[in-house]
């Protein structure tokens, strides 16, 4: 039951960023990707992506290629 409800959240939180992300795509422009991050989901666009890249937020050898492989949601 508690699994249930987890997963619940879980696409709740997803449908809603999923939606934040295609909104902010077309505002901007933009490539946005939906990753989970720190425990959570966040609404990233590329460009920040680079950068949390360059200050070695992600573990050495990880490229934008390998994080687009494994994002949850890429905008066009």
């Amino acid at each position: 039951m508690i699994a249930l409800i987890k997963r619940c959240i879980f696409a709740f939180n997803y449908k809603r960023a999923v939606n934040k992300a295609i909104k902010l795509h077309n505002a901007t422009g933009l490539k946005y990707y939906v990753i989970y991050l720190n425990g959570s989901i966040k609404v990233v666009p590329k460009k920040a992506v680079k950068q949390l890249i360059s200050n070695h937020r992600f573990k050495k050898g990880v490229r934008i290629e390998d994080i687009e492989k494994h994002a949850l949601f890429v905008t066009k």
